[in-house]
């Protein structure tokens, strides 16, 4: 009866256009990597900077495993907090100018166990529409109620703020968000949350080492880094590696060691990828060009595909959407890309609302100006074939 019910539930996602498929990659990110046994050009990794191949990375992590092995072998409150955890703690917190800094084995057990343990029945929250599904999850294990204000608008943000309730009361919001690769409006939700008595959280998962000045992410871009009181971010995007982090005050970290659930529970990561994240953070603030070079290939493939009457939104950031709307529309246009060697995703429902389905463009640091003029003929090229322009 299970199979009855499941082949069933796999056919209606195919009739719809929603049927995901796992690629098999040989060999590491890169702007050129291996897929399904070619050699295609990577226009959907979230490695903005290029570090998830970097010789210095792989050497840190090559010299922590002959200090201190493979795996962390439990929890970090049973046995598995090292040095390497430590050391990279204290530098993402000194990067990011915080107290103290908590990892998790990734972003997403990172935004559950912060919520999950900061909030319940009694406090209210107040969440852009468009945020993360791992800051929905937490939202939703915490039991606490919350309100979903239409994306980016503040207007509609300070009429739910206007409502009242709740014991604690907090804005969460993604900096930048992962699927329109567009901002959220931070000095105007400093604003409101400091009017209305609530707490900020921001997720600078795709804000690490691509905003701000220094790289610190879209607070340090605004100004406002001492005025959020939640900072989380990944080690797994612009760093290169694996693993979420919480910043803020001492006693914000003290709490979440002591109940956040996602953290108590799981496995330390390997100390070999912490001591790897420590030296990303290290190039980050050594090596500028590299986010330099970023942004000089984000203007130019933003403004190619532009020219070439692709709507990208409201894009203001390396990540760059070609919306399609129609899913099959968006399977096909990435499938024929894939065909042409080119590797960019089809985004489709329910990543995405409804009628926004798109084709998902990353661009990283060690792309070439003509690895970006040889996307840019194929989109040409394909659109025309099906249509899109």
């Amino acid at each position: 009866m299970m199979d009855v019910f499941l082949q069933e539930a796999l056919r209606e996602i195919r009739e719809k256009g929603l049927e995901r498929e796992l690629q098999l990659v040989d060999g590491p990110q890169g702007a050129r990597t291996r897929v399904n046994g070619r050699t295609v050009l990577n226009f959907c990794s979230n490695n903005y900077l290029g570090l998830a191949d970097d010789p210095r990375l792989k050497e840190a992590a090559v010299a922590s495993i002959h200090r201190e092995g493979v795996g962390a072998g439990a929890s970090r409150l049973v046995c598995g907090h090292t040095r390497a955890h430590q050391r990279l703690e204290e530098e993402i917190a000194r990067f990011k100018g915080a107290q103290r800094c908590l990892l998790f084995s990734s972003g997403y057990t990172a935004n559950v166990g912060i919520i999950s343990s900061l909030f319940g029945p009694e406090d209210r929250v107040f969440c852009d529409r468009l945020n993360h599904a791992s800051i929905i999850d937490g939202i939703l294990l915490s039991r606490v109620p919350f309100k979903r204000y239409a994306h980016g608008d503040m207007e509609a943000l300070e009429r739910l703020l206007q409502s009242g309730g709740g014991k604690k009361r907090a804005i969460i919001t993604d900096s930048v968000f992962s699927m329109d690769g567009d901002l959220a409006p931070l000095p105007e939700i400093v604003r409101l949350a400091r009017k209305y008595a609530c707490w900020v959280m921001i997720d600078e998962a795709h804000a690490l080492g691509v905003m701000g000045k220094t790289g610190k992410g879209l607070a340090e871009h605004f100004g406002v880094e001492t005025k959020i009181d939640i900072q989380m971010g990944t080690l797994s995007k612009a760093a290169g590696c694996l693993g979420g982090y919480v910043c803020g005050s001492q006693a914000l970290i003290s709490f979440l060691i002591q109940k956040a659930r996602s953290f108590i529970y799981t496995t330390a990561l390997p100390p070999s990828v912490a001591a790897s994240a420590q030296r990303a953070i290290a190039i980050m603030e050594e090596d500028p060009r590299r986010r330099e070079q970023l942004w000089e290939n984000t203007r130019y493939l933003q403004s190619g595909l532009r020219d070439r009457g692709f709507d990208t939104m409201q894009s203001q950031t390396p990540i760059i959407p070609v919306l399609l709307k129609e899913s099959g529309l968006a399977v096909a246009f990435s499938r024929r890309l894939l065909q042409e060697g080119i590797w960019i995703s089809a985004i489709r429902p329910p990543t995405v609302p409804q009628g926004t389905a798109r084709l998902r463009l990353t661009v990283m640091a060690t792309h070439t100006q003509e690895d970006i003029d040889e996307l840019l003929g194929k989109m040409e090229k394909i659109g025309r074939e099906l249509g899109v322009r």
